[in-house]
Parts: C-alpha cells; sequence; structure tokens
C-alpha cells in the first residue's frame, strides 16, 4: 500500500472486462481519473441521487435474534474529499427498533467505472446517546481510499481493500469476487445473474460478509459466511424507490445535520473536507 493520491498503475479507459485488462487495485487511486466523479453509473453499484434502499432483517446481539432494519439513500449533495467531489449517501441503522447508528458515506466513480470508497462519518448510539463516532476520511490521518466496486469484477481475482484507517479508527475491510451468474429472491423481487462479494477485516479469520448484487439495481441481499462471524447479520431489500423532491429535500436536511455534528465532533478529521453543496 501507498498514501492515497499516488498512481502506481495509470488507469486506462474501460476494458471489456478480459485477461488483458490490468487488474484495478487501491495503489491506483489517483483524483486525476475522476473526470465525472459524481455520476456513479456503475451496473452492479448504480447510485443515483434520490434513490432510497430499506432493508430489513436481523442481527444476532447476546445469543437472540435481534430485528433490523436499514435506510440508504443517495443524496444530492456532494464533497471535495481527498481531491475529488463524491457523492454523499446518508445511511441509518435501527436495531430491535432503536436508531443504533448514522452515517455519512463517500463515493466516487472513475473514468474506467470503478466505485471508490473515500470515508465515511458514523455516528453509534446507544440509548438514545451518542459514544463514538469512528470516522475516517480518505488523504487524512494516514487514512486512505479503497473500492467499492469494481467495474468489471472477476471471480478468482486477487482480494481488494475497501479503504483504511490506521489506528484507533483500524478500518482495514478488504472485499473479492465469491461467486457470479447466481440467483436470488428477495421482497423487492427476483434476480439472475446476481454477483456475491465476500467481505472481511484483516485480522478476523473465518467471519465473512456475503452481499448480493443485482444488475442496474444494486445491493439486495446482505449474509454471512465462517465459523467465526459472531453477528449473523442477513439483510434484504424490501423497498427500492424514487423519492419526490419533497422527499428528498428532507433526507437533505437530515445528511447535512449530521454532517453540522461531524464538523464539530471529529474537527481533525472531517474539517479536511468542503461543505456538502447540492449536486443533483
Amino acid at each position: 500500500m501507498v498514501a492515497a493520491g499516488v498512481a502506481i498503475i495509470g488507469l486506462t479507459a474501460a476494458g471489456d472486462g478480459g485477461a488483458g485488462d490490468p487488474e484495478i487495485t487501491a495503489r491506483d487511486f489517483d483524483p486525476s481519473n475522476f473526470t465525472h466523479s459524481t455520476s456513479i453509473d456503475n451496473r452492479w453499484f448504480p447510485l443515483l441521487p434520490g434513490t432510497r434502499m430499506v432493508f430489513t432483517g436481523s442481527t444476532r446481539e447476546e445469543g437472540k435474534r435481534i430485528a433490523h432494519r436499514v435506510a440508504f439513500v443517495v443524496t444530492d449533495l456532494s464533497k471535495i474529499v481527498n481531491g475529488v467531489r463524491v457523492r454523499v449517501v446518508w445511511e441509518r441503522d435501527w436495531s430491535g427498533g432503536r436508531l443504533e447508528e448514522a452515517e455519512l458515506a463517500f463515493f466516487a466513480q472513475d473514468e474506467r467505472g470503478n466505485v471508490w470508497h473515500l470515508g465515511q462519518y458514523p455516528e453509534v448510539y446507544e440509548e438514545g446517546k451518542l459514544v463514538e463516532a469512528p470516522a475516517w476520511v480518505a488523504g487524512t490521518k494516514g487514512a486512505r481510499a479503497g473500492i467499492a466496486m469494481k467495474a468489471e469484477p472477476k471471480l478468482g481475482a486477487p482480494d481488494y481493500s475497501q479503504g483504511f484507517a490506521p489506528p484507533p479508527i483500524n478500518w482495514v475491510d478488504r472485499a473479492e469476487v465469491h461467486r457470479v451468474g447466481a440467483r436470488t429472491c428477495v421482497p423487492y423481487g427476483c434476480f439472475d445473474d446476481v454477483l456475491i462479494t465476500r467481505e472481511f477485516e484483516i485480522g478476523k479469520p473465518d467471519a465473512y460478509q456475503l452481499k448480493y448484487y443485482a444488475r442496474g439495481v444494486g445491493n439486495v441481499r446482505v449474509g454471512w459466511l465462517g465459523s467465526k462471524d459472531k453477528d449473523h447479520e442477513v439483510l434484504v431489500l424490501v423497498e427500492r424507490t424514487r423519492l419526490t423532491a419533497n422527499a428528498l429535500a428532507r433526507a437533505r436536511a437530515g445528511a447535512l445535520a449530521l454532517e453540522r455534528r461531524a464538523y464539530r465532533i471529529r474537527t481533525a478529521v472531517y474539517g479536511a473536507t468542503t461543505p456538502a453543496i447540492r449536486t443533483p
């Protein structure tokens, strides 16, 4: 690994995914390769502003299954992170009916069609009170961008970094293609030719999160794999809608409120980013 912003292998125009295409890695991050960075139309992970996705499922906590719900909104906000204009996603997680986490996450698409993850600001709550906000932002405090979804994910390709932040944050998530051509059904619908990725953390062997991606839709299911996975999180997509103008405005307001707290609570990290602005 090298610091974000240093290109080791120059990116080329999007290829057909054949054997001759160079395999993208986190070391290939270069701000000059993001000409239309907030137009994220990757077929496996499209992020169109105004898209709202709702997932329901459960996690295992202290030996019990707890109902879990996630709302994922692609806002019409963008900001500059590590020299790249990123799209802001606002996500909220409820556990047992209580808000457990609210988060801003930052994504951008390069000229080749790869979607990059450039950081996040999460707030974690217990009994309605903020207990931690382990933020990391690429280009600050040693953090580096990673790959959220490749333009041409291939079975058998090496695993890849989804971003990196050193201790005390210790974001070391990685992913690899687990299966292609799968079929899955969720409340939102049934899908063929599904891509399944396997995510894991360095230092936590035999504990994986499986994510199922449908073409033109994005993530439709989350599962688990491995004897050391403690959460056994399962989620399925139950709703995918385009927000009305009023609903999108409310989502924008919610994301901006979270950002204002980020500037106050994690000044040293979040202060390196520009304020989010409306960018349809």
